[in-house]
């Protein structure tokens, strides 16, 4: 199915194509780009043109460029503008406009991702759903969701992401969205911020790209809540707030195992029960805000309520697999619990609930007793008061259901510290260190937790977990 013709295209860039081509995809990755894409040629650590040869070899359609690059025939198919990036902007904006999907955006300061996943999972239901694969919520990744949006969608959820002020409303006013989304606010991305509450201030101004008559679903239990009511209010929003302060959309009680989540809540007056397949507090929150989007779009709170069940987290946000340790005993296994993608204060105390909530088995390894261990890495870009936050986290309740904690680089050394004796693993600077010596930290039986910021590296103790066993599989559960 034709996704972009040459005429249009050009239309919506003002650009110039050289030929008449169809494009059925767009892509910016020589790598991933599949035959019939649109290529696009963004300057990031090297200029995009430098592979549109490539891209042409590897059957891109035609290649969105600002000039034609050595070695491109003045025939081959190019859609030539004045700036790529500019290109892709506009190519986004003139799907939304083609568009008659209901939009959704999501923003936070975590969860974004995870929501946005559950967006797809429960609308996907119900409709044709469109979502970026992976976390494309920055100034080319919304565009390029965008632009990669077929005309027959029907619900599109768009992530959107920040790093410094003003990154949010223009990428909201790009997306035009029906409902806004916030998930929580928090302290990440400090170091660019003078508190909490210039964070929430920017995560507002998301509802600044709100449709007319759109819908901000709103975290009603945040210390910034009355901020990010205030901006909804002043764009003229319909407010449906969500959690334990919520009349609308109120969290009752929320009970953790293993490996599932089950939710209580009054949803629109009456009672709802719902289950989440991997656990996790944070998920309850988020999802218990899914349906408030559901709601506000219209859509089948039942069904999505039942759908919610059948979605799991992306890699890296809190999946949860069985590593087999043996291949000659099957007994001899750890659970393994991947949130090694990011980290910061709020998502570090959710995780450590989790590994507190989970039950190791006894009996299958060298110690008797099987453990928690948590491997925790930097959580990274908190600003001036970074090392209070990493200190602060020893005080969490969770620890004393802990056994082990081993800790990763030198932010994650006063938390280390701070630990009482007993709970201390080991501390090292670098993720490498650990990974080369993991196996002999853990042991069948255990529920291993690896959290930390994606600078921190700790990913790499994960694959080193992995390793561990030939033979990773993942986690089964219970319906």
């Amino acid at each position: 199915m034709t996704l972009w013709s040459a005429s249009d295209a050009a239309a919506a860039t003002g650009g110039y194509s050289t030929t008449d081509w169809q494009a059925t995809g767009v892509s910016i990755d020589t790598r991933t780009l599949q035959a019939g894409d649109l290529f696009v040629a963004l300057k990031a650590a090297r200029d995009g043109h430098e592979f549109v040869a490539k891209a042409l070899e590897n059957g891109a359609a035609a290649a969105l460029v600002s000039y034609i690059p050595d070695g491109v025939a003045e025939t081959a198919p190019l859609l030539i503008v004045d700036d790529v990036l500019m290109g892709l902007e506009a190519l986004g904006r003139a799907a939304r406009a083609r568009s008659s999907a209901r939009v959704v955006a999501v923003t936070g300061s975590v969860g974004k991702t995870s929501t946005k996943e559950m967006l797809r999972q429960v609308l996907g239901a119900q409709g044709k759903t469109h979502a970026a694969e992976a976390s494309y919520n920055n100034h080319w990744g919304v565009p390029l969701t965008l632009a990669r949006m077929p005309v027959d969608t029907e619900f599109a959820v768009i992530e959107i992401g920040m790093n410094h002020p003003g990154e949010i409303a223009p990428l909201s006013r790009m997306a035009r969205p029906d409902v806004a989304m916030i998930t929580t606010v928090a302290a990440a991305h400090l170091e660019a911020f003078d508190n909490i509450q210039g964070i929430a201030l920017e995560k507002a101004s998301i509802f600044e790209g709100l449709e007319p008559g759109g819908v901000a679903v709103i975290n009603a239990d945040l210390e910034t809540s009355m901020i990010l009511l205030e901006k909804a209010r002043t764009a003229g929003a319909r407010i449906v707030p969500f959690g334990a302060q919520s009349e609308s959309f109120t969290l009752k009680g929320v009970t953790l195992a293993d490996d599932i989540t089950v939710v209580q809540a009054q949803v629109l007056g009456g009672p709802m029960l719902f289950k989440i397949m991997t656990a996790g507090r944070h998920f309850a929150m988020n999802g218990l805000g899914v349906l408030a989007v559901v709601d506000a779009l219209g859509a089948d709170l039942g069904l999505a309520a039942i759908e919610l069940s059948n979605w799991v987290p992306p890699p890296g946000r809190g999946t949860r697999e069985t590593v087999l340790l043996d291949t000659a005993d099957e007994d001899l296994t750890i659970d393994l619990i991947d949130d090694a993608f990011n980290a910061n204060p709020t998502s570090m105390a959710a995780a450590l609930e989790v590994l507190a909530a989970s039950a190791p088995r006894d009996g299958v390894g060298r110690v008797s007793k099987g453990r928690r261990v948590a491997i925790l890495g930097d959580m990274l870009e908190l600003g001036p008061d970074e090392v209070a936050l990493h200190s602060d986290i020893a005080r969490s309740r969770h620890i004393e259901a802990l056994d082990e904690i081993h800790c990763v680089g030198p932010l994650m050394r006063h938390f280390w510290q701070a630990l009482p004796e007993r709970r201390r693993g080991k501390w090292v600077e670098t993720a490498e260190e650990l990974a080369d010596r993991v196996h002999r930290v853990i042991d069948a039986g255990d529920v291993v937790l690896v959290k930390g910021s994606k600078g921190s590296r700790v990913s790499l103790v994960v694959d080193a977990l992995r390793r561990a066993g030939r033979m990773p599989r993942q986690h089964k559960r219970d319906s």
